[in-house]
Protein backbone atom coordinates (compact mmCIF):
# COMPACT_ATOMS: atom_id res chain seq x y z
CA UNK A 1 0.00 0.00 0.00
CA UNK A 2 1.17 3.54 -0.64
CA UNK A 3 2.49 5.88 2.03
CA UNK A 4 0.16 8.14 3.98
CA UNK A 5 1.22 11.16 1.89
CA UNK A 6 -0.40 9.81 -1.31
CA UNK A 7 -4.14 9.61 -0.66
CA UNK A 8 -5.64 9.73 -4.13
CA UNK A 9 -7.68 7.26 -6.12
CA UNK A 10 -4.76 4.85 -6.46
CA UNK A 11 -4.32 4.72 -2.69
CA UNK A 12 -8.03 4.11 -2.21
CA UNK A 13 -8.11 1.41 -4.89
CA UNK A 14 -5.26 -0.38 -3.09
CA UNK A 15 -6.99 -0.03 0.29
CA UNK A 16 -10.25 -1.36 -1.13
CA UNK A 17 -8.65 -4.28 -2.97
CA UNK A 18 -6.60 -5.25 0.06
CA UNK A 19 -9.29 -5.05 2.74
CA UNK A 20 -12.80 -5.14 1.22
CA UNK A 21 -13.28 -8.90 1.61
CA UNK A 22 -12.08 -8.76 5.22
CA UNK A 23 -14.51 -5.96 6.07
CA UNK A 24 -17.37 -7.89 4.44
CA UNK A 25 -16.45 -10.99 6.49
CA UNK A 26 -16.32 -8.83 9.64
CA UNK A 27 -19.88 -7.69 8.92
CA UNK A 28 -21.07 -11.15 7.93
CA UNK A 29 -19.87 -12.63 11.20
CA UNK A 30 -21.94 -10.04 13.07
CA UNK A 31 -25.00 -9.90 10.83
CA UNK A 32 -27.23 -12.65 9.50
CA UNK A 33 -27.31 -11.29 5.96
CA UNK A 34 -24.64 -11.12 3.24
CA UNK A 35 -26.31 -8.12 1.61
CA UNK A 36 -26.25 -6.24 4.91
CA UNK A 37 -22.57 -7.10 5.34
CA UNK A 38 -21.78 -5.81 1.84
CA UNK A 39 -23.75 -2.62 2.57
CA UNK A 40 -21.79 -2.18 5.79
CA UNK A 41 -18.50 -2.56 3.91
CA UNK A 42 -19.62 0.04 1.37
CA UNK A 43 -20.38 2.51 4.16
CA UNK A 44 -17.01 1.80 5.77
CA UNK A 45 -15.16 2.55 2.53
CA UNK A 46 -17.18 5.72 1.88
CA UNK A 47 -16.05 6.94 5.30
CA UNK A 48 -12.48 5.83 4.56
CA UNK A 49 -12.49 7.91 1.39
CA UNK A 50 -13.91 10.97 3.16
CA UNK A 51 -11.47 10.64 6.05
CA UNK A 52 -8.52 9.33 4.04
CA UNK A 53 -6.07 11.65 5.75
CA UNK A 54 -6.88 9.93 9.06
CA UNK A 55 -6.53 6.33 7.83
CA UNK A 56 -3.25 4.88 9.13
CA UNK A 57 -0.89 3.04 6.79
CA UNK A 58 -1.99 -0.27 8.30
CA UNK A 59 -5.67 0.48 7.79
CA UNK A 60 -7.50 -2.77 8.62
CA UNK A 61 -7.95 -2.15 12.37
CA UNK A 62 -9.12 1.39 11.58
CA UNK A 63 -11.65 0.01 9.07
CA UNK A 64 -12.88 -2.53 11.63
CA UNK A 65 -13.29 0.30 14.13
CA UNK A 66 -15.44 2.24 11.66
CA UNK A 67 -17.53 -0.88 10.98
CA UNK A 68 -17.95 -1.49 14.70
CA UNK A 69 -19.17 2.07 15.29
CA UNK A 70 -21.55 1.91 12.32
CA UNK A 71 -23.05 -1.32 13.66
CA UNK A 72 -23.37 0.15 17.14
CA UNK A 73 -25.17 3.19 15.71
CA UNK A 74 -27.56 0.96 13.75
CA UNK A 75 -28.30 -1.20 16.79
CA UNK A 76 -28.90 1.84 18.98
CA UNK A 77 -31.23 3.27 16.35
CA UNK A 78 -33.25 0.06 16.29
CA UNK A 79 -33.17 -0.19 20.10
CA UNK A 80 -32.79 -3.92 19.84
CA UNK A 81 -30.03 -6.42 20.33
CA UNK A 82 -28.06 -7.29 17.22
CA UNK A 83 -28.63 -10.59 15.50
CA UNK A 84 -25.18 -12.07 15.85
CA UNK A 85 -24.18 -15.30 14.26
CA UNK A 86 -22.81 -17.85 16.70
CA UNK A 87 -19.19 -18.94 16.46
CA UNK A 88 -18.51 -21.20 13.52
CA UNK A 89 -21.45 -20.29 11.29
CA UNK A 90 -21.12 -18.43 8.05
CA UNK A 91 -17.33 -18.66 8.08
CA UNK A 92 -15.76 -20.64 5.26
CA UNK A 93 -12.49 -20.67 7.18
CA UNK A 94 -13.76 -23.23 9.68
CA UNK A 95 -13.59 -26.97 9.05
CA UNK A 96 -17.14 -28.16 8.50
CA UNK A 97 -16.06 -31.81 8.62
CA UNK A 98 -15.35 -31.69 12.33
CA UNK A 99 -16.16 -34.75 14.38
CA UNK A 100 -19.27 -35.09 16.47
CA UNK A 101 -17.37 -34.24 19.67
CA UNK A 102 -16.10 -31.03 18.13
CA UNK A 103 -19.65 -30.08 17.14
CA UNK A 104 -20.81 -30.63 20.72
CA UNK A 105 -17.92 -28.51 21.99
CA UNK A 106 -18.77 -25.78 19.50
CA UNK A 107 -22.33 -25.76 20.81
CA UNK A 108 -20.99 -25.42 24.34
CA UNK A 109 -18.77 -22.52 23.28
CA UNK A 110 -21.70 -20.81 21.53
CA UNK A 111 -23.85 -21.12 24.63
CA UNK A 112 -21.06 -19.87 26.90
CA UNK A 113 -20.24 -16.96 24.58
CA UNK A 114 -23.89 -15.90 24.55
CA UNK A 115 -23.78 -15.48 28.35
CA UNK A 116 -20.96 -12.93 28.15
CA UNK A 117 -21.36 -9.17 27.85
CA UNK A 118 -21.23 -7.54 24.42
CA UNK A 119 -17.80 -6.10 25.28
CA UNK A 120 -16.42 -9.53 26.18
CA UNK A 121 -17.89 -11.07 23.04
CA UNK A 122 -16.39 -8.34 20.85
CA UNK A 123 -12.82 -8.63 22.15
CA UNK A 124 -12.98 -12.42 21.81
CA UNK A 125 -14.32 -12.10 18.24
CA UNK A 126 -11.67 -9.58 17.23
CA UNK A 127 -8.90 -11.87 18.43
CA UNK A 128 -10.52 -15.17 17.43
CA UNK A 129 -12.49 -14.45 14.25
CA UNK A 130 -10.64 -11.47 12.84
CA UNK A 131 -7.24 -12.78 14.00
CA UNK A 132 -6.14 -9.33 15.13
CA UNK A 133 -3.30 -8.74 17.52
CA UNK A 134 -4.11 -7.15 20.86
CA UNK A 135 -2.67 -3.85 19.57
CA UNK A 136 -4.91 -3.99 16.48
CA UNK A 137 -7.96 -4.87 18.58
CA UNK A 138 -7.17 -1.84 20.75
CA UNK A 139 -7.40 0.37 17.66
CA UNK A 140 -10.80 -1.12 16.79
CA UNK A 141 -12.06 -0.67 20.34
CA UNK A 142 -10.60 2.81 20.70
CA UNK A 143 -8.53 2.01 23.78
CA UNK A 144 -4.90 1.52 24.75
CA UNK A 145 -3.13 -1.77 24.05
CA UNK A 146 -2.81 -2.52 27.76
CA UNK A 147 -6.52 -1.95 28.28
CA UNK A 148 -7.36 -4.32 25.42
CA UNK A 149 -4.99 -6.93 26.86
CA UNK A 150 -6.70 -6.75 30.25
CA UNK A 151 -10.15 -6.93 28.61
CA UNK A 152 -9.05 -9.97 26.61
CA UNK A 153 -7.64 -11.70 29.68
CA UNK A 154 -10.82 -11.08 31.66
CA UNK A 155 -13.08 -12.10 28.77
CA UNK A 156 -11.17 -15.35 28.30
CA UNK A 157 -11.42 -16.05 32.03
CA UNK A 158 -15.18 -15.40 31.99
CA UNK A 159 -15.57 -17.62 28.92
CA UNK A 160 -13.68 -20.43 30.65
CA UNK A 161 -15.85 -19.98 33.75
CA UNK A 162 -19.00 -20.01 31.60
CA UNK A 163 -17.86 -23.23 29.94
CA UNK A 164 -17.56 -24.91 33.33
CA UNK A 165 -15.26 -27.79 34.17
CA UNK A 166 -13.93 -29.80 31.24
CA UNK A 167 -15.52 -33.24 30.83
CA UNK A 168 -13.33 -36.04 32.07
CA UNK A 169 -12.38 -38.74 29.59
CA UNK A 170 -12.22 -42.10 31.40
CA UNK A 171 -9.30 -43.34 29.26
CA UNK A 172 -7.27 -40.23 30.02
CA UNK A 173 -8.19 -40.36 33.69
CA UNK A 174 -7.07 -43.97 33.91
CA UNK A 175 -3.74 -43.10 32.29
CA UNK A 176 -3.19 -40.25 34.74
CA UNK A 177 -3.95 -42.41 37.78
CA UNK A 178 -1.38 -45.07 36.81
Amino acid sequence: MRSSGERGEGWFTDLYATHHAQVVRYGLRRLADLDAAVDLAQEVFVIAWRRRAQVPDHGLPWLYGVARRLLANQWRARRSAPEILPLGTGDAGHDRRAGEGAVDQLGDVRAALATLSDADQEILRLIGWEELTVAEAAVVLGCRRQTAAVRLHRARRRLIDALGPAPVDDANTAAIRR
